[in-house]
């Protein structure tokens, strides 16, 4: 069945939304391609550089890049983490690379609101700014026997890590929107996850267990979205306004 989207906001230049079925399923059936010498040159530079900008802390891991769309689909296959890190660093690489890597978003709705969290200043993609976690790569541990990529599992595994939450404090899930981002190619899958817990409790979730990928937590009431969107503009990660929508929490245009 085909999820109805609500009415959204003007799409930002260059990004884009992708028709979205309820049932959505990924699978890995290809391999990343072969790459010349000097393009893969251009790939190590960019790794060096970043992993000196971090003291040494990325990962050279697994990631699922999409290759093929429909509306209850997505079919690609796996890559190391430092293409996706260069076509990042710089976007001219898609020519060469066609990347598209997958990231499973979610927009946590609370009695006392939706969950914003600030991303840390040395992260490698949108740093310092606002979205609604959990927010990460799908990685080589969501891919399952048959080469099917478990997308809700991935984002438990995020929400755990990065608010400290388990799967039990979600009372309801349902995918919402599959959002591409302009000139990076990343495709945000995001999903509504409902919790009975207050704020109090998700930030000492996030203090006790979470990771170090937000520096700050607020949560913010879906009469106060408008307002809140209006006023941090530009701090604010684009694709965060379509999946509220989405959601149902922004109303209709």
């Amino acid at each position: 069945m085909m999820a109805t989207l609500p009415e959204i906001p003007p799409i930002p230049p260059g990004w884009s939304v992708h028709p979205l079925a309820a049932n959505v399923t990924a699978w890995v059936s290809g391999t990343h391609a072969p790459l010349e010498a000097g393009r893969m040159a251009d790939i190590e530079r960019h790794w060096l550089a970043a992993q000196a900008g971090s003291g040494g802390a990325l990962f050279n891991g697994a990631v699922f890049s999409v290759d093929d769309i429909t509306p209850t689909q997505l079919r690609g296959h796996m890559t190391e983490y430092r293409r996706v890190l260069a076509q990042f660093r710089d976007p001219a690489l898609f020519a060469t690379l066609r990347l598209r890597p997958l990231a499973v978003c979610g927009v946590v709705l609370s009695p006392e609101g939706v969950l914003f969290g600030r991303r840390q200043g040395g992260a490698v993609y949108q740093s310092g700014l606002w979205q609604t976690p959990p927010a990460g790569n799908v990685d080589g541990r969501a891919v399952r026997g048959g080469g099917e990529v478990d997308l809700v599992g991935q984002l438990f595994t995020e929400l755990r890590e990065e608010i400290g939450l388990g799967r039990d404090a979600i009372t309801t899930f349902r995918p919402l929107a599959l959002i591409e981002h302009a000139e990076t190619h990343v495709l945000d899958l995001g999903f509504l996850l409902s919790t009975r817990l207050g704020a109090g409790a998700i930030i000492a979730a996030h203090a006790g267990d979470g990771n170090d990928e937000y520096d700050a937590l607020r949560l913010v009431q879906p009469a106060d979205l408008p307002a809140f969107l209006a006023r941090m503009g530009g701090e604010i990660v684009p694709s965060v306004p379509i999946l509220l929508h989405a959601a149902g929490l922004l109303g209709t245009c």
